[in-house]
């Protein structure tokens, strides 16, 4: 399409150029060659924009101070349109101080002509005018174009967050509330004759486990379908007491311990609340790591600390067990990844590893209560 119009604009202007110049009969033999010489190289202004630019000029301005009758330029004025179109800035002054040049020549010597010089004048600035306009265009659609290309690039990006905090809470409520159940379906059956009253505990547990996560469950998949906008109901520092409580069920001595008041989100007469980020990642955390710790590390009891300033959340768990409660059958445990990306998330650290008195596992996150600072 673009070669037929660049065609197109070519015949055009060696028309209106070289027909005038022979139609008004027989005149010098240099009119016709210099009427071809300044309207024809506009077909290869795409490829040589500057050498045609030279060329046309150069005719034209022969042309005209050799007493040729005046003729509207056609070639010299799309040269002109196509610099101030597409050409870089330096190129840009550089063709209008030669055009200037050579109009104020061909008009001034060797008789001056101050009437063609002013509508010629008026056709130049005209030119260049709608080659800076068009120039303007093509700015403003690539500026959209990129918008559009960033925006889009940040939707896919926000997509993934998404799928990878879906993929988070999927993970985190499925291994809890099956791993509590394991423990409990198995102590079940070997409590149901000799202690019945703990047997029928123990089922209403599991039941009570299983109904919790179902409703997690539809809230995660649900928040799939709700506008990006739209407040999801997550678990916070508020339901951490309930947590616990599960845990405890299942045998394991679980305490939960606030060293800071008023504490964050649980009950007390003016609770502090953290930001909801913040105290969706502390939950998820403690629920990971006591999931873990009911699975995996053989301890008899755990202890969840939380303590903060007014600078950050700090929350340990630290059970007696045998080590690392995440490693299952040898390997790294997906939990603890999945633990640090959540902290990471909030711009805070967590680190995991052997409790300071050689007996178990401890593992501690610090969460920004705070934006960091922009500088």
């Amino acid at each position: 399409m673009k070669r037929y119009v660049n065609l197109a604009v070519t015949v055009v202007a060696v028309a209106a150029t070289v027909l005038p110049a022979v139609a008004g009969g027989p005149r010098a033999w240099w009119v016709l060659p210099l009427a071809v010489a300044s309207s024809v190289p506009v077909l290869w202004r795409e490829r040589a924009l500057v050498p045609v630019a030279v060329v046309m000029g150069v005719a034209t301005t022969v042309s005209a101070s050799l007493g040729a009758p005046p003729l509207l330029p056609v070639g010299p004025l799309v040269c002109l349109y196509t610099f101030a179109a597409r050409s870089s800035l330096v190129v840009r002054l550089l063709g209008i101080t030669l055009t200037a040049a050579g109009l104020l020549f061909s008009l001034l010597y060797p008789h001056p002509d101050v009437e063609v010089l002013r509508y010629l004048s008026v056709a130049y600035v005209f030119s260049y005018a709608l080659g800076t306009s068009t120039r303007a265009r093509r700015a403003q659609a690539a500026a959209l174009a990129e918008r559009d290309r960033r925006v889009a690039g940040e939707r896919a990006a926000a997509v993934l967050r998404e799928r990878a905090r879906i993929a988070h809470d999927l993970h985190d409520i499925l291994t809890h509330a099956v791993g509590v159940m394991i423990v409990q379906a198995e102590a079940g059956p070997l409590l149901v004759r000799p202690h019945p009253d703990r047997a029928d505990a123990t089922f209403a547990t599991i039941a009570a486990t299983g109904r919790d996560a179902v409703v997690q469950l539809r809230r995660a998949v649900g928040s799939l379908r709700e506008p990006v906008d739209h407040p999801l109901d997550q678990p916070g520092l508020a339901h951490l007491t309930a947590l616990i409580a599960r845990v405890r069920a299942t045998g394991l001595d679980a305490v939960l311990e606030v060293t800071s008041e008023p504490p964050f989100g649980l009950a007390s007469p003016s609770p502090l609340v953290p930001p909801a980020d913040v105290g969706v990642a502390a939950y998820r955390i403690v629920q990971e790591s006591l999931t873990n710790v009911v699975r995996h590390a053989g301890a008899g009891s755990v202890r969840v600390l939380l303590a903060h300033t007014a600078e950050a959340l700090t929350v340990s768990i630290t059970d007696d067990g045998h080590g690392d409660p995440a490693s299952g059958a040898g390997r790294p445990g997906y939990g603890i990844v999945g633990m640090r990306e959540r902290a990471q998330a909030c711009g805070g650290t967590l680190r995991a590893g052997p409790a300071a008195d050689g007996h178990g596992f401890t593992v501690t996150a610090t969460l920004p209560l705070r934006a960091p600072a922009v500088a």
